[in-house]
């Protein structure tokens, strides 16, 4: 029988919140070995390559190298899990939890020596995120929530900003790697937000994006298309520091599909109507 059929019963949320506090535990200590791998190669790599036929998804011996560790990590405590990493895909587990990974979040950058980039380990169980970890290993912060459980940076409580205006909003994005190919209205999306909100910022990494957005330093953050493995944290903890997560409509987001909005929830309906405005103004004048 489905998990999901069981929630609300009080000894099953209690048994979750045990376990999510033991996973926990171990995407922590994944997290933080695989920033040291990541410290390691920075500045020092040999090999860049792409992905895909795409110049602009990029892969180095550093994201093979982080995933790597993380997964010894996990199967050294969960070795039944199931897990699927940006680098190296599914991997088949007999329990019915999966561990979603990014090594290293922000490999654009990384090739720069740019110093914003991050990990990304989250945790579900029938597509119910349970855990998540966002590290930055360059600051060593991380940023953790269980579900149910509050949002914290570095074991302290974080909590969304409290702007309510878009106009004195700071928001974020990013691009596709495909947008010279597909542009799907970023740039129209993109200078909508720059005529709507105080300003709007691109890290290059977008699980430190929900992770800022989490604590209060952004207000409000939006993308076209992103992988399970960029946001399944992130998402989780915008969620548990109070804020909102949805589609470009406004309905339930799933970690499974491309868009995500997120907000500190106080400027979320304001950031759907400028989407919404942006594709219109586009299609009335014949421009895409």
């Amino acid at each position: 029988m489905p998990w999901a059929n069981f929630r609300g019963n009080p000894y099953i949320v209690m048994m979750e919140t045990i376990v999510a506090q033991q996973l926990m535990h171990t995407a922590m200590r994944a997290a933080r070995a695989a920033g040291e791998v990541l410290r390691g190669h920075l500045g020092r790599l040999r090999h860049i390559e792409t992905k895909n036929g795409q110049q602009m998804n990029l892969v180095t011996e550093a994201d093979r190298a982080a995933e790597r560790s993380i997964i010894a990590n996990i199967r050294e405590d969960w070795p039944e899990h199931a897990i699927l990493g940006e680098e190296s895909g599914a991997h088949a587990g007999a329990a019915p939890y999966r561990w979603i990974i990014d090594p290293l979040d922000g490999t654009t950058n990384f090739t720069h020596a740019f110093p914003i980039f991050s990990v990304s380990i989250a945790v579900e169980r029938e597509g119910h995120v349970l855990a998540g970890v966002v590290y930055d290993p360059m600051r060593d912060e991380l940023f953790h929530a269980t579900r149910g459980g509050g949002a914290f940076l570095n074991d302290e409580p974080i909590a969304v900003s409290t702007t309510t205006e878009l106009q004195r909003a700071m928001l974020v994005t990013g691009f596709p790697y495909n947008v010279r190919e597909n542009p799907n209205y970023c740039r129209e999306r993109f200078i909508a937000f720059l005529d709507a909100a105080q300003a709007v910022r691109r890290l290059g990494s977008a699980a430190l994006d929900c992770a800022w957005v989490a604590a209060g330093r952004l207000d409000g953050f939006w993308e076209v298309s992103l992988q399970p493995w960029d946001k399944a944290a992130g998402v989780l903890l915008i969620e548990e520091a109070g804020g909102r997560v949805s589609d470009f409509a406004g309905g339930e987001h799933s970690i499974y599909e491309l868009p995500i909005l997120a907000s500190n929830g106080h400027i979320h309906e304001d950031m759907l109507r400028v989407l919404d405005e942006a594709i219109l103004v586009n299609i009335t004048f014949g421009r895409r």
